[in-house]
């Protein structure tokens, strides 16, 4: 066997993946800082629901265009040095954060903070894709995983400290955290993969994208369509369960535990879909979490109960987590691995503004109606137009790429 091909699957390729979840679990934290702080926030500034969820979008879209940019920048230039940039930006944007004197400047930063996290999600998947081949679909779930594990395990961490000093006394511990953590991880992915290792994945790619009849523009335009269908769906419960418990009389902290516990059941959906991928292909995977998730979404709508609400946070984290990496899965059975960066980079982003839209469209609904009843089902409805879609892709494509041998 040939180094090149040695290089897939081998035993780097796993060390270098518990790498990539640790970085991921430390960076992605940029993400959920400022939902476990929105009530607080809200009251801090006293504004409405809706003016309260302005810096999530701002780090939502932060993050969206920094998996497209930062996407690129690994493709050129590798993942270090990237990383290395985003650790230095989140760090300086959690602590101006922490210096906010209005909603708008908070914003503003949030925006930075969303670009640094960004480096530890789509780029962070992209570039661990190139170090498997037959078990990419596993490999790549891990690595997303670590979104989902960061918003388990730092709603948790940080709640004492959001009681006890508040949201800015959060911000400040999460810049020290970020670089501290996330620059000697970095280092330890110098390595480069060995040239002409990713001739046999670029081969099954041309396959699969010959069999769809399917342009790289055309289905990258129609996952884009329906990333951003899903995630509007996603981001009703992710984003706005803290602030929801806090309108049932719940509080903040079950909020934050619910939180955890959805995403937690969220990281093992992702592992659960990745061993499915690899078997099924990753649009058979995607369609599947996407009509799980409409199931669990419903779930929301009769049941409002303390336990009950336990219980649908953990069927809707079961439900959905597998659905995000499964874009990137398709990409890379799909497209050539020089574009890996940018196109798994390009749909990540349209996800993200799903995410991003669909977190203000629901405080703006709770703000006009004066409950989540509505948001919930227009998370419902933005759910089955993304079903829809990815019936459409697997019919084109004729259930899509097929796995690769073991």
């Amino acid at each position: 066997m040939s180094a090149t091909a040695e290089a897939h699957d081998s035993r780097y390729s796993w060390t270098r993946l518990a790498i990539t979840l640790a970085l991921a679990s430390i960076g992605n934290v940029g993400m959920w800082a400022i939902i476990i702080t929105l009530p607080a926030v809200q009251a801090d500034f006293g504004i409405d629901r809706g003016g309260a969820s302005l810096p999530y979008v701002a780090t939502m879209l932060g993050f969206a265009l920094g998996n497209l940019v930062l996407g690129r920048a690994v493709d050129r230039f590798g993942i270090v040095p990237v990383l290395i940039g985003a650790a230095l930006s989140l760090g300086a944007g959690f602590a101006l954060s922490a210096l906010a004197p209005s909603v708008v400047v908070l914003s503003l930063l949030q925006f930075a903070v969303g670009l640094g996290t960004a480096a530890s999600f789509g780029p962070l998947i992209a570039d661990i894709s190139h170090w498997f081949l037959r078990r990419r679909g596993i490999a790549v779930s891990i690595a997303a995983s670590g979104n989902y594990l960061s918003g388990a395990i730092w709603p948790v961490v940080l709640s004492p400290l959001l009681a006890s000093q508040g949201w800015r006394a959060v911000f400040l511990a999460l810049a020290g955290i970020a670089v501290a953590g996330m620059i000697p991880l970095a280092l330890m992915l110098k390595r480069r993969l060995p040239e002409g290792a990713s001739v046999a994945a670029d081969t099954a790619a041309a396959l699969a994208r010959s069999a769809s009849g399917l342009s790289p523009r055309a289905l990258s335009g129609l996952l884009a369509i329906a990333g951003i269908g899903c995630c509007v769906a996603m981001s009703m419960p992710q984003v706005h369960i803290v602030a929801y418990c806090v309108d049932l009389g719940y509080g903040p902290a079950v909020g934050a535990e619910m939180l955890s516990l959805m995403l937690l059941g969220g990281v093992a959906s992702r592992i659960v879909s990745g061993l499915i991928a690899d078997r099924l292909g990753g649009v058979r995977t995607l369609l599947l979490g996407s009509v799980l998730q409409m199931l669990a979404l419903f779930f929301y709508l009769p049941f409002d109960g303390l336990v009950s609400l336990y219980v649908v946070s953990l069927v809707f984290g079961l439900a959905q987590g597998g659905i995000v990496p499964a874009y990137a899965i398709i990409v890379r059975e799909y497209l050539p691995a020089r574009e890996a960066g940018a196109r798994v980079g390009f749909v990540i982003m349209a996800t993200l503004i799903g995410m991003a839209l669909g977190g203000w469209m629901s405080g703006w609904i709770y703000d006009v109606t004066g409950s989540y009843h509505l948001a919930f089902i227009n998370g419902i409805v933005w759910n089955a137009a993304n079903i829809v879609i990815m019936l459409a892709i697997l019919a084109r494509g004729r259930a899509g790429a097929a796995p690769l041998p073991a």
